[in-house]
């Protein structure tokens, strides 16, 4: 059968993968969580692993509201209302109450005119930047942008592509210098914080940049930001890097409801003119289910948590926990990349020793993601543990001792 031919040749795929060191091999399945008990947040099982209880250090989950009573009555009552599922796309009679309030909430929220939900970030960013650009456009995107800027900047083809060295704004303005005879249009475009290292862009820089030299365009030069690790994990209530920075003069703000807030789904936030434009062109929103009411829901009470005494608590202990974890390393004679985010990436700067030691972790009940070559540049291998306002100081007293048995033996 010729199927048989197309599964040999993806058969030499995976190997080819496999070689190079990026193939992501198996998901691991989370048969059930025990909740937290005594000094100890909560653990999971996974399967294959028998009762073997494990610490996750690896999640987007920052504040750990993916199963606070509120959130989980919020969408079980939702679900009661309006039933498991959406039934169409929005413009057909996929629209509920629920994602109508939500919207409403984010606009707000942000203190921005209009917001736009969609099934994730990944899908928002994608539905988004072919909509704006044109072939008059100049797309300027920083190094180390998340897969989902440079796979929508692909797409769209602008009529100048050009990539400026991480965080190196000279390199920015070098670059928007170099567009001013080629393109009408130009869009910055970053993250706010790089998932791979916590860091984060300087968007009151990146912000004044785009209001210096908008008047030499036509059409001027606006920014995109996609702030899904910032946005309910950074800054001093939550509201992410622009926040942190100060910045002012970003004119699209992305976001998720998949990490901080404990749910699912993106969305962007901006001037109900381009809201109104992006309804009725961006793709991914109009032919797409959107979130379920019951997700809606659900995101409608994290974002109430937030903005409120209990999410400034749980920023508050985010920050402290995030301290105290990076101090410890640091205090083991470890190489971090320190910041204010939870983040917290541990230079191994070897790829068979990151592997060694994420191998040893899980064996001792840890999770954390090892990023080797040449998923990262050689000389850049870290082991990336993630900060939740799930844990304790217990459990990272834990992971401490852990780390500190691997250093002493090795």
């Amino acid at each position: 059968m010729s199927i048989n031919r197309l599964e040999q040749k993806l058969m030499e795929k995976l190997t080819e993968l496999e070689t190079k060191g990026t193939l992501k091999g198996r998901e691991m399945i989370i048969t059930s969580i025990k909740p937290p008990e005594g000094n100890k947040g909560p653990r999971y099982l996974l399967e294959g692993h028998g009762d073997q209880e494990f610490i996750r250090m690896n999640s987007n989950a920052y504040l750990g509201l993916s199963r606070h009573p509120a959130l989980v009555q919020a969408e079980e009552e939702a679900a009661r209302l309006y039933g498991t599922g959406p039934g169409a796309v929005r413009f057909i009679s996929g629209t509920y109450k629920p994602h109508v309030q939500l919207e409403k909430r984010l606009a707000d929220f942000h203190a921005r005119e209009d917001a736009m939900i969609f099934s994730s970030a990944y899908a928002t960013i994608m539905g988004v930047l072919p909509a704006l650009i044109d072939p008059e456009t100049a797309v300027i995107s920083d190094a180390l942008n998340h897969n989902c800027i440079i796979n929508a900047i692909r797409l769209a083809r602008p009529k100048v592509k050009a990539v400026y060295a991480h965080l190196d704004m000279n390199d920015l303005e070098a670059k928007i210098r170099a567009a001013l005879d080629q393109a009408r249009r130009v869009l910055i475009v970053t993250d706010g914080i790089f998932s791979m290292r916590g860091d984060y862009a300087p968007l009151d820089i990146i912000g004044d940049m785009a209001a210096r030299y908008s008047p030499k365009f036509a059409e001027g030069v606006h920014t995109i930001v996609d702030d899904s690790h910032g946005v309910g994990a950074f800054g001093r209530t939550g509201r992410g890097t622009l926040e942190y920075t100060g910045a002012a003069g970003i004119d699209i703000l992305v976001a998720t409801l998949g990490k901080a807030f404990g749910v699912n789904g993106g969305y962007l936030v901006a001037s109900a003119p381009v809201v109104s434009y992006l309804r009725e062109t961006a793709p991914l929103y109009i032919y797409s289910n959107p979130i379920t009411p019951a997700e809606a829901g659900a995101a409608l009470t994290a974002l109430e948590i937030l903005d409120g005494p209990e999410g400034e608590k749980l920023l508050e202990h985010l920050r402290t926990l995030t301290q105290l974890f990076e101090q410890g390393l640091v205090d083991l004679g470890f190489e971090v990349l320190r910041s204010a985010h939870p983040i917290v990436p541990l230079m191994i700067r070897d790829t068979s020793k990151t592997r060694e030691m994420v191998q040893y972790l899980t064996a001792n009940g840890i999770l954390a993601t090892g990023l080797k070559y040449p998923v990262v540049p050689k000389g850049d291998e870290e082991i990336r543990f993630q900060i939740s306002a799930e844990h304790t100081p217990g459990d990272l007293a834990g992971v401490l001792q852990c780390l500190e048995k691997f250093h002493k033996d090795k």
